[in-house]
């Protein structure tokens, strides 16, 4: 009989929520409790590539054959694999972490010959200097979005038209590029941002009751732990902006403004596979 990981967190859940459930105040704090392991579940991806950073930036050998950023590309593949033979990811997220994959290597190729940042360390697995564990910190976001959306079973309120989505998604991704050599727009899609999702709400099932919240204080606050993991990450030499080359420092809290848009970008591509323009999920 084959181990559905899916099936067996539901009993362990089954299992404590019988033997410490006794009232309210508890059923809260088992709530919160469920809430942390969800997630957890949810950030497995992204969790186990910024570990793989840190543990190899610690403990890899410096004069190892094969350099550190190959081993952490051939890790994270193998990792992905693994991940769907066991059944800890479905073939869905796995299809989101792919485009994400390749949307975020587009962005890398583009941003590192501009300047926007460096890969200090030497590679053999590489595309025109980004070495190609690149594109699996993007797909980690992907990733998250993806599962989180599955686990939590979000419902929404006045969700946005999926078109309107998709258009300003585009031009994020867009005025990554073109800000370097025009106008940047990124007030106006900051704006077009709260225009749009505003009114949103999220309901989200932490246990057993959807609780809900403004959607754009949910983007808003993974934006922020993508913000702290940008700084584990660049501690851990994953790559380098230009101010950090004579000693690391804290990134820059402008970033987050870049990371919620980019995260927008992620959101919208899990949107169009869970939503695919009907209201199925929306609570009118």
């Amino acid at each position: 009989m084959s181990f559905n990981p899916r099936t067996w967190l539901h009993e362990k859940r089954e299992h404590l929520h019988r033997r410490f459930v006794v009232g309210r105040k508890s059923q809260a704090v088992f709530e919160l409790f469920t809430f942390g392991v969800k997630q957890a579940w949810a950030c497995l991806f992204g969790a186990c590539i910024l570990a793989l950073l840190v543990l190899t930036f610690l403990f890899y050998p410096k004069d190892a054959a094969l350099p550190r950023y190959d081993f952490v590309t051939i890790v994270a593949i193998t990792m992905q694999v693994l991940l769907l033979l066991f059944r800890l990811e479905t073939l869905e997220e796995a299809k989101i972490i792919l485009v994400f994959h390749l949307v975020g290597t587009a962005m890398e190729l583009f941003k590192t010959q501009v300047g926007s940042w460096v890969y200090p360390e030497p590679a053999y697995l590489k595309i025109a200097g980004v070495p190609m564990f690149s594109g699996f910190m993007y797909a980690s976001v992907g990733s998250y979005i993806a599962r989180v959306w599955r686990i939590f079973d979000f419902q929404f309120d006045r969700f946005p038209r999926l078109r309107w989505q998709c258009v300003l998604a585009f031009l994020i991704y867009v005025n990554f590029f073109s800000h370097h050599y025009l106008l940047d727009i990124r007030l106006a899609l900051f704006a077009g941002a709260a225009v749009l999702y505003g009114r949103s709400l999220i309901h989200f099932k932490a246990d057993q009751e959807h609780r809900r919240m403004p959607l754009l204080l949910g983007l808003a606050l993974v934006s922020l732990f993508i913000w702290f993991a940008e700084n584990i990450a660049t501690y851990a030499k994953a790559w380098t902006y230009p101010s950090q080359t004579d000693g690391w420092h804290m990134v820059s809290w402008t970033k987050l403004g870049a990371w919620f848009l980019l995260m927008l970008i992620s959101f919208v591509l899990v949107a169009s596979i869970h939503v695919t323009g009907d209201r199925s999920k929306a609570r009118n």
